[in-house]
């Protein structure tokens, strides 16, 4: 009986501390800072760190405003009018409708202020691979639930590749590094029970392909001499 006690009680922290670390592996790679990762891996590791830093700051601050502190304002009003908690959010699909449609408006403000100043088109394209993701998940909310998590590390893995396209340079390290810690995300996000395996791959694949289509250099190609 002692024995079974002990190991109950160590079964116990093992699982508080899987939860722990998953709520925190969640946070920080929660979908509002993909897009602002993003670029600041862009400014930090990429020849584009040569631009100018009252430019760099000027982009950085857009996409901070409207991928990250916009969405999380208006959600955090919105759950507080309708008193809903973010369990609330996560558990039932029809009251993920406004969240989304939130998040949508406010990365199409983003994607207008960028083109209006004239900013190049592979890094527009990360808020239009985003603006993309989120309006698959509203459609597929409506029948199913992807992981919102899973399709933002996709798109990741995604850039990485289209840039190593762009840019050419040897993505293996960048790819190593981001498809463990979609395993790490992936695995937290069911750890947690927000979302099945099925919801975890699909989301990711969406993520993946979305931002493949939008930033790939030769399909982005493709794109615009279809438009002209």
């Amino acid at each position: 009986m002692i024995e079974t006690g002990k190991y109950e009680r160590k079964r116990f922290r093992t699982s508080k501390t899987l939860r722990w670390v998953s709520q925190t592996v969640s946070w920080i790679l929660n979908p509002f800072s993909i897009p602002f990762l993003a670029f600041l891996i862009l400014f930090l590791f990429t020849y584009l760190g040569m631009m100018p830093l009252a430019y760099k700051l000027i982009v950085l601050a857009i996409v901070y405003c409207f991928t990250i502190l916009m969405p999380a304002i208006t959600i955090l009003l919105f759950r507080k009018i309708n008193k809903l908690t973010m369990h609330d959010i996560s558990r039932d699909r029809t009251k993920r409708y406004v969240p989304f449609l939130l998040t949508i408006t406010s990365y199409g403000f983003c994607l207008a202020m960028m083109h209006k100043l004239s900013i190049p088109w592979y890094m527009t394209g990360i808020i239009l691979a985003a603006l993309v993701v989120q309006i698959i998940c509203v459609i597929v909310n409506l029948k199913w639930k992807l992981s919102e998590h899973m399709a933002g590390i996709g798109g990741v893995i995604g850039g990485v590749v289209a840039f190593s396209a762009l840019f050419g340079y040897n993505p293996l390290g960048w790819l190593c590094l981001f498809i463990l810690v979609a395993g790490i995300l992936g695995t937290a996000r069911m750890i947690l029970k927000h979302h099945s395996l099925g919801e975890v791959f699909c989301g990711f694949t969406t993520g993946l392909i979305c931002a493949l289509l939008v930033l790939h250099p030769v399909s982005n190609a493709l794109f615009r001499m279809f438009l002209l």
